[in-house]
């Protein structure tokens, strides 16, 4: 199934994610490839500054939402859902290729560029993949949706693991607490195949999982 009928079947279904709604669906089916801001709702904020409708995303910027808000955005040729309470910051220069999702909720997809996500229980090392991430003070939710990701603890990046997913095949939790293991197994949780497929056609393209099984059923 092509990207233009899969988009449509998100319109027409009702399946996209709450904010993104019909209008960002229908412009993903018309225009691909503008960075910045494509969508939000609620308080949300680019380095400090109030957001608007297309404002600049850039390397070295840093997104905040409030209590409920929502915010998509397209950096380069990665695309980011960020939730309500989280705050997300990018490197720039030498550190161009690394986020911090300091607090919060991020949906992401990436090309195939490395990239490094720090959270507080770890650093994720992925190139081409989506992952959805929910970063606490004591644990950090991970789920690769698909793709390869090499995970190194907070505290001690030598303790590293290489995980491999298709379709959500390993969500965990990541913590960085003496004495507790870093990962252990957790369910699917907070985000869709549809979000993921919005996200991913923002930018052209399609999630691997895309005509297997498509449209997604319940549970993701």
């Amino acid at each position: 199934m092509d990207r233009r009928r899969m988009l449509t079947q998100l319109l027409v279904g009702g399946t996209a994610a709450p904010l993104a709604l019909n209008a960002l669906v229908r412009d993903a089916l018309a225009r691909d490839g503008r960075s910045g801001l494509r969508g939000f709702r609620g308080n949300v904020t680019i380095n400090g500054a109030p957001a608007s409708f297309n404002m600049e995303v850039r390397p070295g910027d840093t997104v905040r939402t409030g209590p409920g808000a929502e915010a998509i955005y397209v950096i380069g040729r990665d695309v980011f859902m960020q939730r309500g309470n989280a705050h997300v910051a990018f490197g720039s220069g030498a550190a161009t290729d690394l986020m911090r999702v300091i607090t919060g909720q991020l949906l992401s997809v990436f090309d195939r560029s490395q990239r490094r996500i720090a959270t507080p229980a770890a650093t994720i090392g992925i190139r081409g993949t989506g992952c959805y991430i929910e970063a606490g003070e004591e644990k950090t939710y991970f789920c690769l949706c698909y793709g390869e990701a090499v995970i190194a603890r907070a505290g001690d990046s030598a303790q590293m693991e290489t995980v491999r997913t298709r379709h959500h095949d390993k969500p965990m939790w990541l913590r960085d607490a003496p004495g507790q293991e870093m990962m252990s197994a957790a369910g699917v949780i907070n985000h869709t195949d549809a979000e993921l497929t919005l996200l991913e056609g923002l930018v052209g393209r399609k999630p691997p999982f895309a005509g297997v099984g498509w449209p997604p059923g319940q549970g993701y």
